[in-house]
């Protein structure tokens, strides 16, 4: 059963995405909370496998209480998916670096919406290749210089070369036809580097291989 925490300051989006959860065999929603504090509270307590966090919240909003969870070893495996109005907004960015696991808008299909919960709680690809795209030419947009970094170096060449395909947006089944790889070996290989960067998902390598200059944004050249 994946559990789930409701975090948004809005009764009536709550009361939509319980009723859409609680629907699902194997989804419950083990509770709701109106601002971050206590999302923050509940997460430790109940330790549940998902976290749809608004990420506007009066009080404690939803980027320091994603922060605040990122940051607790003992909630590594609380996946945190950030819940915004608009498409890319302006805080998702910060919330991936500091352990949100992906985000949708709130007007996401409850197909998607159900779908999402169910890849994050695998601890699957946080982020669907399209959306990772999106992320991609985005963060290119706002990027500066990358910084001098040796975080790289504790990978292997192959793991470079695949985590600059994340980067670029390429899915499991892409990066293994570029290599000509099997899809198995593709992942085992993006899991490898997640490890060793001692990031918790995708989308935060997408942030790293850019960050550390790895993949260039087009307009650096």
């Amino acid at each position: 059963m994946i559990r789930v925490l409701l975090a948004d300051d809005q009764a009536l989006v709550r009361a939509g995405f319980r009723a859409l959860l609680n629907a699902e065999d194997d989804i419950t929603v083990i509770g709701e909370v109106s601002d971050g504090a206590a999302a923050v509270e509940v997460a430790r307590a109940e330790k549940p496998d998902v976290v749809l966090m608004d990420i506007r919240m009066p009080g404690t909003d939803g980027l320091e209480a994603t922060r605040q969870i990122g940051a607790e070893e003992a909630l590594s495996d609380v996946h945190v998916v950030i819940l915004t109005t608009f498409d890319l907004d302006e805080y998702v960015f910060e919330a991936l670096r500091v352990g949100a696991s992906g985000f949708l808008v709130k007007d996401t299909e409850p197909v998607e919406l159900l779908q999402a919960v169910r890849v994050v709680a695998r601890g699957d690809a946080l982020l669907s290749p399209g959306v990772t795209r999106r992320l991609v030419a985005e963060f290119a947009t706002r990027s500066r210089q990358p910084h001098a970094s040796k975080e790289l170096d504790v990978l292997t060449e192959r793991e470079k070369e695949i985590v600059a395909l994340v980067g670029e947006g390429l899915s499991n089944d892409e990066i293994a036809a570029r290599l000509v790889l099997s899809p198995a070996t593709a992942k085992t290989h993006v899991s490898r580097a997640m490890v060793k960067l001692g990031v918790r998902d995708r989308a935060q390598l997408v942030v790293l291989a850019y960050q550390t200059g790895l993949v260039r944004p087009g307009w650096l050249g």
